[in-house]
Formats: C-alpha cells, structure tokens, sequence
C-alpha cells in the first residue's frame, strides 16, 4: 500500500475523469489526502472523500498565495479554474473554516504556511505582505489546536520565518507540533528543526528537480511521508499531470537514495500517515 498525503485531485484538472481515477488508485491499493487551498477547494475535497469509505481523506484551509490582500497575489491562469469558484479570499473566516473541519472525513488543516515567491517590490507594501501571511499562518494554527487536526504546511522562500513563528507558538502551547512540512526544499539545519518540533517532512516529484539527496539521507525514516501534488510534477515527459499512482515514483527514488528495499519504505511512509491522521 502507498498513501498519498498530498493530492489535490479536488482541482479542476481531474474534473473530467476524478471518479475513474480514485477507484482505478483504490484498486491499487493507493491512498489519498486531497488537499483544501481556500474555502472552494477544502469544500470540494471533503465531498469528494464522503464518497469513500476509505482511502479518500480532506484537509481544510487557505493557502497563502490565495489570500487576496490586493498587495499581491499569484499569478493564476483563470480559464483553468472552475468558474463558480473564487480562487482569492480577502480574510479567513475562521467560523467556516471551523465548521467545514468538523466533517469526520477531514484529517487535516493545511494547506497553509508562508509563501514569499510572489511578493511586493516595494519595502513598505513587503513589510505588509509578509504580517498579512503571518496572521493567517496563526489563525490556522490556532484552528488546528482547537480541533486537534495535524498541519499540512507549505513553505516557500519562507523557512526562517516560519520556523520563528513555530517555535514561539511551540512555548505558548508547551508542546510538539503534528504536521508535515509538505514538499520541503529546505536545508539540512532546518530539516533539523522541524523534526525537532515534532514535524513530518513530505517529498514529492521535486526530488528530480532539486538535489535533496542529502537531506533524503538524514531524513529519519519514521518522520517521512510521500507525496505527489498532483496534478503538479508529472513522473514523464509524456504525462500532462501527476496523480497519486505517481507517488511509486517518488518512492523508488528515495528507496534508492536511502539505500533501503521499496516495499520495507512503502510500509513505514503508509504507517507514517496513517499514525499522522489518526487513521489507524
């Protein structure tokens, strides 16, 4: 069995054939976590896993790209979205938010987090941009305490940031986080870091596109999760998208990277997961 903690079959790239797929991964033995990036998208992932009995699970939240503070915002091709969605929220509305997550099928808050890739040029409109994040970053964190649900997080050109507001909530709430640090990119200290705050370090396609080689080495094996991201990361140069038979790929690549046998990685990356969002 393969879990994918970081699908977003909840996007409009699956639009078309999203129900063949998820029984064609089931049948396989491939799990999924879709994964919520503003009210629409959280919304469309839990209805898609209350068709499942298992195998299918959500998470909730506001990415930090779609927050709309008219600052900046990422630039997203439209026609690629679902016309009755809104991509950009102007604020997070906790209460919904909070509502949504009390579904029995959402295991998870996230995606949120920090991400500087798109941002102002201007010092003053940077300065704002970056609190406006930092203030979503901890209602979700505050929403994740107050549910008891892991954080999924992304970071992005963000790690020291992230990692100071981390560590100064981990001393108001006296405790080790739950989460995964999704598609991390960072270096070996900082790899360091979040382990030691409890985290889980999610690898996905980037693998092949950044030399993570090291990391994957030092990376415990009992804090390791797999990923796709799908649609994002196609395996080949065929595949127009990713999906969540994809996350073999990356298995055996860091099967091999850690010099450890494919199935022995695919048990405890699934044993992982599942202790994670308490699926067991």
């Amino acid at each position: 069995m393969y879990f994918d903690t970081h699908a977003h079959l909840n996007f409009p790239a699956f639009v078309k054939d999203r129900d063949k797929l998820i029984k064609e991964c089931l049948k396989k033995d491939f799990w999924m976590l879709n994964v919520g990036t503003n009210l629409f998208t959280s919304k469309k992932a839990i209805e898609i896993a209350q068709n499942y009995d298992e195998g299918v699970y959500a998470s909730v939240g506001l990415h930090p790209i779609n927050l709309n503070t008219g600052l900046t915002r990422m630039k997203i091709d439209e026609s690629e979205a679902d016309k009755e969605e809104s991509l950009f929220e102007s604020e997070f509305d906790y209460e919904e938010y909070r509502k949504i997550s009390l579904d029995k099928k959402v295991v998870a808050v996230g995606e949120i987090g920090l991400d500087y890739y798109y941002k102002p040029k201007i010092e003053i409109k940077l300065k704002g941009f970056k609190l406006n994040q930092k203030l979503l970053f901890l209602q979700h964190i505050k929403l994740a305490k107050e549910l008891n649900l892991p954080l999924i997080i992304h970071c992005r050109m963000a790690h020291q940031d992230l990692l100071n507001i981390l560590h100064i909530q981990e001393g108001i709430y006296h405790e080790k986080f739950r989460g995964v640090i999704h598609c991390f990119t960072g270096n070996m200290s900082q790899l360091n870091d979040y382990i030691h705050l409890g985290f889980h370090i999610g690898f996905n396609g980037i693998i092949f596109k950044l030399n993570l080689k090291d990391v994957i080495k030092k990376t415990p094996l009992d804090k390791m999760v797999l990923e796709t991201d799908c649609p994002f990361f196609p395996t080949s140069s065929k595949k127009t998208r990713n999906d969540p038979s994809d996350v073999i790929v990356v298995a055996e690549e860091i099967a091999k990277i850690k010099k450890i046998d494919l199935k022995e990685l695919s048990e405890k990356t699934t044993e992982n997961a599942r202790k994670l969002f308490d699926l067991n």
